[in-house]
């Protein structure tokens, strides 16, 4: 795209500015997370030609990921809340897991994460009715907490005027633990989650692609590139829960998200009030499967 396209969308109000993470400039790629590596690493894969090409964006994205994967600092954070009661666990206890920073290096230590008795997990990882395949939390089944312990869904408290489920009911198993008697115990799902008592409070945004095509200027006749914008490339999430870990996380600092992606503090954070960018998402094998589902029906 030239540039006057570029000031058009800025002055047009479709992007929050030169800088904004959508955008393919040097300050936009760099807000959003993107490594000084990981443009090396791409301009060396593609190498230099004396013709004109377009390259995916997967090549870039897939840059971005392993120089990432090296390099950020693991932590757990659950994005669209659903409340978990371990009616087991006694009010007021909270225990301590040992958390690995990164497992890539090992350098990179550990950390203690707080669980309580009262916790979220994603939405995403309960489904009143799992579809085949489904190896997440659902009634009657075990998940195993990282770095914890097996819960099983005993129950789940649905909203009397929408039918929505909203508190789960479960029950845990002390004796698997990691180094517990029962450790080895094996279970098929494995989910991320994070205390609600120690829960620190983010906006998460969401950025996916620009445009709806590769190629903006695809438009039909009578259309300009405007038509392609993409009206779901920010996704603004507010009531984020992430580990308290995260609580003093310096602006441009870069994590990965345990099962979500790779995300980065934002400039507009402030004392109490942390927003993270999502730099680049992970491969999520479900999500596909469940698209794939959704395309056959």
């Amino acid at each position: 795209m030239s540039k006057r396209k570029f000031l058009e969308l800025v002055k047009g109000g479709h992007v929050r500015g030169w800088d904004d993470p959508r955008m393919p400039t040097l300050a936009g790629i760099r807000r959003r997370g993107y490594t000084a590596e990981a443009i090396r690493a791409f301009a060396a894969k593609i190498g230099v030609s004396k013709y004109e090409g377009t390259i995916d964006i997967a090549v870039l994205e897939n840059c971005v990921r392993d120089d990432l994967n090296k390099r950020a600092l693991r932590a757990m954070g659950v994005l669209r809340p659903l409340k978990v009661v371990l009616t087991n666990l006694p009010e007021g206890k909270s225990e301590e897991v040992e958390a690995v920073n990164n497992p890539e290096d090992a350098s990179a230590g550990t950390r203690k994460v707080p669980l309580s008795r009262l916790l979220y997990i994603e939405q995403d990882d309960f489904r009143e009715t799992p579809p085949k395949d489904y190896h997440r939390l659902a009634p009657g089944r075990e998940v195993r907490l990282r770095y914890a312990f097996i819960i099983k869904c005993e129950k789940a408290v649905k909203d009397d005027k929408t039918g929505e489920v909203v508190e789960l009911h479960c029950t845990y198993d002390p004796d698997t633990r990691t180094g517990g008697p029962s450790a080895n115990r094996k279970v098929k799902g494995t989910i991320h989650w994070v205390s609600a008592e120690h829960a620190v409070a983010a906006e998460v945004r969401l950025y996916d692609h620009l445009f709806s095509k590769s190629d903006p200027g695809d438009v039909e006749e009578g259309s300009n590139y405007l038509s392609n914008l993409n009206p779901n490339s920010l996704v603004v999430l507010t009531g984020c829960r992430l580990e308290p870990s995260l609580a003093s996380a310096a602006v441009g600092s870069r994590y990965q998200f345990e099962r979500q992606g790779y995300f980065c503090v934002d400039k507009d954070s402030a004392p109490g009030k942390l927003v993270f960018n999502r730099t680049v998402s992970l491969r999520d094998t479900w999500a596909k499967i469940e698209k794939s589902q959704q395309k056959k029906t």
